[in-house]
């Protein structure tokens, strides 16, 4: 069975202030705790913050999470909601993995 996750990518929202860091910008602490609860729930396998200057980071679910719940959980990210991220949900086939 093919291994595919629903990839979700964050970059800088219209809300995004100019001149600030990530960890600077409003909401990124309730942004973290929202995918903290997909974590503790087993539902995440990976994520974090790219380390360029994009401001942006991307989320890997865990093997299983449907498109669905992962589209739902993207959009109602309080970093979304208020503007300050945006996100794009792509699908990902691992084709190697250790």
């Amino acid at each position: 069975m093919k291994d595919i996750r629903y990839v979700v990518f964050h970059r800088q929202g219209p809300n995004w202030l100019p001149g600030k860091t990530l960890f600077d910008q409003p909401g990124v602490e309730e942004h973290v705790a929202h995918y903290r609860k997909v974590l503790e729930a087993g539902q995440l396998a990976l994520g974090g913050p790219h380390l360029d200057a994009t401001g942006g980071g991307m989320m890997i679910p865990a093997a299983g999470v449907s498109e669905e719940d992962v589209r739902g959980f993207a959009a109602a990210d309080p970093a979304v909601v208020s503007g300050v991220l945006d996100y794009e949900v792509r699908p990902w086939l691992i084709g190697m993995s250790g």
